[in-house]
């Protein structure tokens, strides 16, 4: 017995070591390795743009080094394996969403990994979504929308919407709309949203349920596509340059409609506690920067209100649940 006890002893004190160890850098604010932020896209496109907005305070916060890293590909999930994969000690840290770690497991049988292997230390930003429609449509309003969606369904000929995946959030979220106004529409998956938006500058697809930033009126005053109505909830506060634009939840034919995609960040599950604990004030801290908040929201973000670590985790597994249900519903099933 005295032998066993020693091991329990010895090993338990390991364990504390690690942990001291590990959160010892970001808990105390003192130097230590550089922490990676891994955006899983490639350079120049939002994601990006969001990483290193946050990159300097967040540097200056932890007081260590602080590096944004790009590795894109199989809708996030290699750069989300390659933190799994990593040490559990905050120093690479997942830039996500609910496309890359809620729905991407759901959709790709490629992807090992589930929701529940992600513990969210913060959100950081959402960004606005809007019914995006081609110019030449017969529709200039959500319920003339639905009226021309019904008749096409009729016809023998679904309208058609794009998003940057099968499984994407907006491939989600656009399956959802045709069954809750009782239609099929065909859906055409794009590598990206530039090709997409292309394609529908060029009248060769119907819709787009869409994230949208600042660029947006000049998309608009170009042609490349029109507006139908934002995804908000009706009177909630909205981004300046969609405030002419009524909510889809406003129209007679559709209710209870709300989406926008936020960003976020994550760590393994398994990470110690005091490193969660500090990169949550960190990250609050830093989205606190007068700079920071302004360049996002210059983008035509909004930065929420900081959350606990532990609200935090229940607002995902609240996201992770909603998701999940919503894919359930639409019969997604992983290719």
């Amino acid at each position: 017995m005295p032998q066993a006890s020693t091991r329990f002893t010895r090993r338990a004190a390991l364990t504390a070591a690690f942990v001291l160890t590990a959160g010892s850098a970001l808990a105390q604010g003192v130097p230590g390795k550089p922490v990676t932020l891994l955006v899983p896209y490639p350079a120049g496109g939002l994601s990006d743009v969001i990483a290193r907005l946050v990159e300097k305070p967040l540097a200056k916060s932890t007081n260590q080094l602080v590096i944004v890293d790009n590795l894109g590909g199989a809708g996030g999930s290699i750069a989300a394996q390659k933190v799994l994969g990593a040490p559990a000690d905050g120093q690479l840290v997942y830039q996500g969403s609910p496309n890359e770690l809620i729905l991407a497991p759901l959709a790709m049988q490629a992807v090992k990994y589930k929701s529940e292997d992600w513990r969210m230390v913060q959100i950081i930003g959402s960004f606005p979504m809007a019914v995006l429609a081609r110019k030449g449509l017969e529709a200039n309003t959500v319920d003339e929308l639905v009226e021309l969606a019904k008749k096409a369904d009729a016809a023998g000929k679904p309208l058609t919407y794009g998003s940057v995946g099968i499984g994407s959030f907006y491939h989600v979220v656009g399956e959802h709309f045709a069954q809750t106004i009782g239609v099929k529409m065909t859906h055409v998956p794009y590598k990206g949203g530039a090709p997409m938006l292309q394609d529908m500058g060029g009248n060769l697809v119907d819709l787009a349920f869409f994230v949208v930033d600042s660029r947006l009126p000049g998309f608009v005053d170009k042609g490349m596509f029109k507006v139908l109505a934002t995804m908000a909830q009706p009177g909630k506060p909205e981004a300046r340059f969609l405030e002419k634009y009524p909510s889809i939840n406003e129209s007679k034919s559709v209710k209870d409609f709300a989406f926008d995609t936020w960003t976020g960040y994550f760590v393994r599950k398994d990470t110690p506690e005091a490193v969660v604990t500090a990169l949550n004030k960190h990250l609050a801290t830093a989205m606190a920067d007068p700079e920071a908040r302004k360049k996002l929201e210059d983008l035509g973000g909004r930065v929420p209100p900081m959350l606990s670590v532990a609200d935090a985790q229940r607002e995902y597994e609240r996201q992770t649940a909603r998701f999940r249900g919503i894919a359930k519903g639409i019969k997604l099933e992983a290719q």
